[in-house]
């Protein structure tokens, strides 16, 4: 018996899952195409950009000025003279209901009230309740709407900070800008849509780049980060001895590369990674021309306060984001932290408002004075608020501080289609429970949105089987606040 001979077949090419959609030239970047095209909820034509707009958009842009550590609601926005009737008298039970504490305050045997030790008066033919510790915001009070009822499930500050910023307290969403240059794309060639701003030199709670990242939206649509210094964005500027040309050589060899490994694993992220490297070349201009105050007048300079010319400050980044926003960046994110006073809060609050009060007022009717107030949305605001009792133990005349408080809290707005001179929602009479119209942190992403022209139920992403969204699964606008 022979034994029969066959012929061995060529072994077959081993390929990854990215080369086999690529074969059928779908790729990862088609694929999501194909998907956007073929839902309706998402209503994009390209990846990332909506093809129309579901609402007729009040704002083109937002400046979001966050307040990191959690602002005394009750020493700025939120008076209650009940409270200081009743300073050193015990939080009622009925009043608490149950809620759980901080650990730096849930173990105290006492919870003694405490009422501000500031002045408040009423501004503006609004009639906004305004502390004596924001003269400046008191001066523009009409041009703002107070939102006195936030809300979150939030009680520390990590998660309460990411849920604010992305719409959930676990890191690894979208962030609020990341959404917005997904879906609206971006209205410069010279600068991304979507930028960060932290005032140098301040202390307190970290604030990491999850906070402004991509999550799980391609990479481009993460924020750029600028910085005080010479260098106001990391590695743009050509190093000693590279010349704009030799920059130019090198990029464009660079793309060739990408462009052939692009062909054979047609992966999304490598068209990132060109795009990245060209917007960073054009960068190298924008930057310089959009960080240079020398071109403001004085009266300008002046307007934002003494800090103006210190760059990385608090009113130097207020005058940068004017800049910006007049330059096409659709989403500039200002951080301010030092609101975190569990201790010595009148010392500490009162240098929060010098360095934040003016800066902010100014940002407010620069744009106005500049008609661009109407399509710039700009918010003041942070992750929760403080308790209306004491931390520690109380003594009468003493310094003292406030515990996290997430059940109320306030922020305000002002342009881009939100009401001016309006104060929205009430809260009880100590100032520690929402009595009136609240305002969930899904509610004011739903809000945000609307203002830029997108319906929050339709701008989607599916990640990983589901359809992800900035409100996740909740939200409401709030239309009362609406112009």
């Amino acid at each position: 018996m022979t034994q029969q001979q066959t012929t061995p077949h060529p072994a077959a090419p081993v390929l990854s899952r990215r080369q086999w959609l690529g074969s059928f030239g779908m790729g990862l970047g088609g694929l999501a195409l194909a998907e956007m095209l073929g839902s309706n909820a998402q209503a994009a034509s390209t990846p990332g950009v909506l093809k129309t707009l579901h609402h007729a958009p009040k704002a083109k842009r937002v400046i979001y000025l966050f307040q990191s550590g959690g602002p005394s609601q009750l020493d700025l926005f939120d008076h209650k003279p009940l409270l200081r009737e009743r300073t050193g008298e015990q939080l009622p039970e009925s009043v608490r209901g149950g809620q759980r504490l901080t650990g730096m305050s849930g173990n105290q045997s006492s919870i003694p009230l405490v009422g501000s030790p500031f002045q408040f008066a009423q501004h503006g033919e609004s009639g906004a309740w305004i502390s004596d510790l924001l003269p400046h915001t008191a001066g523009v009070a009409d041009r703002l709407c107070f939102v006195k009822t936030m809300f979150t499930e939030s009680i520390n500050h990590g998660p309460g900070v990411t849920f604010m910023q992305s719409g959930s307290q676990i890191p690894g969403r979208p962030s609020i800008g990341a959404w917005l240059d997904y879906g609206l794309g971006r209205e410069s060639d010279d600068l991304p849509a979507f930028v960060v701003l932290i005032t140098k030199n301040k202390s307190g709670q970290p604030l990491q780049s999850h906070l402004w990242g991509a999550g799980f939206l391609p990479s481009r649509h993460q924020a750029v980060r600028f910085r005080s210094g010479a260098d106001p964005v990391l590695y743009v500027n050509n190093p000693p001895g590279v010349s704009a040309e030799s920059r130019r050589r090198m990029l464009d060899g660079l793309r060739q590369l990408h462009e052939h490994q692009f062909a054979g694993t047609p992966d999304a992220e490598i068209a990132a990674r060109i795009a990245n490297y060209e917007m960073a070349y054009r960068m190298q201009a924008s930057v310089p021309d959009a960080t240079d105050f020398s071109d403001e007048p004085e009266h300008v300079l002046d307007r934002y306060g003494p800090d103006t010319k210190d760059a990385g400050s608090f009113a130097a980044n207020c005058l940068l984001a004017r800049r910006l926003a007049e330059r096409g960046v659709r989403f500039i994110q200002l951080y301010h932290q030092g609101w975190d006073n569990h201790g010595g809060l009148k010392g500490k609050i009162k240098h929060q408002c010098q360095e934040t009060d003016q800066p902010a007022a100014a940002l407010v009717q620069d744009l106005a004075d500049r008609g661009m107030l109407d399509e710039t949305l700009v918010i003041w605001g942070g992750e929760f608020g403080r308790t209306n009792y004491c931390q520690g133990i109380y003594r009468p005349g003493a310094d003292f501080g406030r515990d996290h408080h997430p059940r109320c809290f306030t922020s305000w707005m002002a342009g881009g289609g939100i009401k001016p001179g309006v104060t929205w929602g009430e809260t009880c009479e100590y100032g520690y429970n929402v009595a009136k119209d609240g305002v969930h942190v899904h509610d004011f992403h739903a809000t945000l949105l609307r203002l830029l022209g997108i319906d929050h139920e339709r701008l989607i992403y599916k990640f990983q089987g589901r359809r992800y969204r900035l409100t996740d699964v909740h939200g409401h606008v709030v239309e009362g606040i609406l112009a």
